[in-house]
């Protein structure tokens, strides 16, 4: 049980403790807020006490919607559910266009001769194809929705992809029937407590964020409509003391934990000696399991091309240029250690599990604070060790230095390549480079 897990979980269960139709005593619960190093267990904070509470279901409709950024996400949330609701009768449905549209309808809705009823209780989406299904799949209704999880938090606020969030809490509050009649537990948006409005118990519909960077910024969070929102964070804040002696805590905004297990340096270089310090790490040093990281998927596919004409480094790229099923592929041969090298944009490899990276390299500096710590949290996940190398062109280096400083993260040791260790590999190099340029044309 990680501290993530042990705060959060306790929290959901509380929300619901007289069971998910009403809020404690009547009232509507509190939207949670996660923020968490990546590789901390946020996954199970949530799988578990959502499993928990909707053990006791009668009927079977959507109560449960997480909703990712990328397939890859989904795909590894929703089997987290799939083995926790084994053996419950909780039905999990993963929608995120991997299959055809039709198909994903009759996952989802079946019609019989009384209307539509939902073949799913927990729904793990990506943002695009679940606003296509509220708004062409007969039958699909969110009006008993419970809880809505959106993960990766800050990158889904970022991209508010065809205002999915308005669509759900628009299908949320749906009237069921259009006769204007109220059935029981009927839902209207949350405005003002009246009379009127405390005679209808209402299925409230809570919202839990998680992510490794959770904004700070309220007008970003105010477009996710939050109601009283708790948070939960492993991210701290500094005193300081003043001249007269008082404590004041410094702005907590965009202080980062990285796992403890985890051991940083930078690596200042120029440009033309980056492909050689790479080759120097993985050839001379001995380097197995590294997840390196380009800041676009053209220098992804170059750097690929380049390792492979040099030869004697089982490497492989992992980018959106690529199909899911080869993209698992990869993933599954590097987690049995068949690949070394795995060059990836970061698009790609947000918040994916991936089974033991010994080693993250940046091979172009990240420029922004929050791409760093998703960076490096793909190593010493849950409790392990891992290593990260940065390579910082010198121009970079104070502004690198100065970003990792202002987010709590000093602790980052400098390390020297000396030129003439990577000497022997230039010839080589020169060679596969002009390989390259002839594959390239």
């Amino acid at each position: 049980f990680c501290s993530v897990q042990a705060e959060v979980i306790p929290a959901v269960l509380q929300s619901a403790a007289n069971g998910y139709l009403v809020g404690q005593g009547g009232y509507r619960p509190r939207d949670i807020c996660v923020s968490a190093p990546t590789g901390s267990g946020k996954t199970l904070s949530f799988v578990i006490p959502i499993v928990q509470v909707l053990l006791d279901r009668v009927v079977c409709s959507v109560r449960a919607l997480v909703v990712l950024p990328t397939k890859e996400l989904a795909q590894q949330v929703s089997k987290v559910f799939n083995v926790y609701t084994d053996g419950t009768g909780l039905k999990v449905v993963l929608i995120t266009g991997q299959k055809s549209f039709a198909k994903e309808q009759e996952m989802l809705v079946q019609k019989k001769v009384t209307g539509y009823c939902s073949l799913a209780d927990i729904i793990v989406a990506t943002p695009g194809r679940l606003a296509d299904h509220i708004s062409k799949t007969p039958g699909f209704s969110l009006t008993q929705l419970r809880f809505l999880i959106i993960d990766e938090a800050d990158r889904m606020i970022d991209d508010m992809h065809q205002n999915w969030l308005n669509q759900v809490v628009k299908a949320a509050f749906q009237e069921e029937n259009d006769s204007g009649s109220r059935t029981l537990f009927q839902r209207t948006e949350p405005g003002p407590v009246t009379a009127g409005s405390c005679c209808y118990p209402q299925i409230p519909l809570q919202k839990l964020l998680f992510s490794a960077t959770l904004t700070q910024d309220p007008e970003k969070l105010q477009q996710l409509g939050l109601f009283q929102p708790r948070l939960f964070t492993s991210v701290y804040s500094e005193k300081k003391t003043l001249r007269d002696g008082t404590e004041a805590e410094q702005d907590a905004e965009e202080k980062y934990t990285l796992p403890e297990g985890l051991l940083q340096s930078y690596v200042p270089c120029d440009l033309n000696s980056k492909p050689l310090l790479l080759l120097h790490f993985m050839l001379t040093m001995k380097f197995t399991r590294v997840l390196c990281f380009t800041n676009s998927r053209e220098a992804s596919h170059r750097l690929f091309l380049l390792i492979q004409a040099f030869g004697g480094i089982s490497v492989a790229e992992f980018s959106s240029r690529l199909p899911p099923n080869e993209r698992q592929r990869t993933l599954k041969e590097f987690e049995q250690g068949k690949i070394q090298l795995l060059i990836s944009t970061d698009a790609t490899a947000r918040g994916i599990d991936i089974k033991g990276v010994n080693c993250v390299i940046n091979y172009d500096t990240p420029q922004f604070i929050r791409t760093y710590v998703h960076r490096v949290g793909r190593t010493a996940r849950a409790g392990k060790v891992g290593l990260a190398f940065s390579m910082v062109l010198r121009i970079q280096e104070r502004r690198f230095l100065r970003m990792l400083k202002d987010a709590g993260i000093p602790d980052i040791k400098q390390h020297l390549v000396k030129g003439k260790l990577l000497k022997p590999l230039v010839q080589q190099y020169e060679e596969a480079l002009s390989k390259l340029e002839k594959t390239v044309k």
